[in-house]
C-alpha cells in the first residue's frame, strides 16, 4: 500500500515537474575556453546540473548524476554540468577532476542562469532528444529514484 502511494506521489510530483518548454539555446565556455552550446547535443537526451564549487548539496548530488550517467549512457544519455555564481580564482573543471568526475563543465553560468529560472544550487533539467525541458529539480538526494524516471522520461 505504502509502496503503491508512494510511486503515485512520485508520478504526481514528476507531472508537476514537467515543464514541456524547449530548452533555451545558449553557448558558454569550458575552463580551457572550449566554446560549447546546447545545440552540440541536438538529439541526444541531455541533464544539464548548475553547480557551484562552494556548494554542498551540489558535491552530494553529483556521484547520482555519474551513476544516472553510467547506467544511461549507451542510451546516449549526457550529462553537462554548468558552473555559476563562483567565487573569483576558482576552477570548477578542476574541482570536478579532482573529486574523479570526467564530466566537461561550462563555467559563467551567470550568463545564462536566469533564462532557465534557476534561484539556487543545485537545479538539475532533463532535457529529451528534442529539445523539451521534461523535468528539473533541486533536490540534492543522489539515490533519488525521481532521478532516474527523469532519465527515463528525457530518454522517450
Amino acid at each position: 500500500m505504502l509502496k503503491n502511494f508512494t510511486f503515485i506521489l512520485l508520478c504526481f510530483f514528476m507531472a508537476g515537474n514537467a515543464l514541456a518548454a524547449q530548452a533555451p539555446e545558449f553557448t558558454l565556455k569550458t575552463q580551457a575556453g572550449e566554446s560549447v552550446s546546447l545545440s552540440d547535443y541536438k538529439g541526444k537526451p541531455l541533464v544539464i546540473h548548475f553547480w557551484a564549487t562552494w556548494c554542498p548539496y551540489c558535491k552530494k548530488l553529483q556521484p547520482g548524476l555519474t551513476a544516472l550517467h553510467k547506467k544511461y549512457h549507451s542510451q546516449g544519455l549526457e550529462i553537462l554540468p554548468i558552473s555559476l555564481w563562483e567565487d573569483e580564482g576558482a576552477t570548477p573543471q578542476d574541482d570536478l577532476n579532482s573529486r574523479g568526475f570526467k564530466f566537461k563543465t561550462l563555467i559563467n553560468g551567470d550568463e545564462i542562469h536566469k533564462q532557465f529560472g534557476v534561484v539556487g544550487t543545485p537545479t538539475t533539467f532533463f532535457i529529451s532528444k528534442t529539445g523539451e525541458i521534461v523535468f528539473k529539480t533541486s533536490d540534492s538526494d543522489p539515490k533519488s529514484p525521481a532521478l532516474d524516471k527523469a532519465v527515463q522520461l528525457a530518454l522517450k
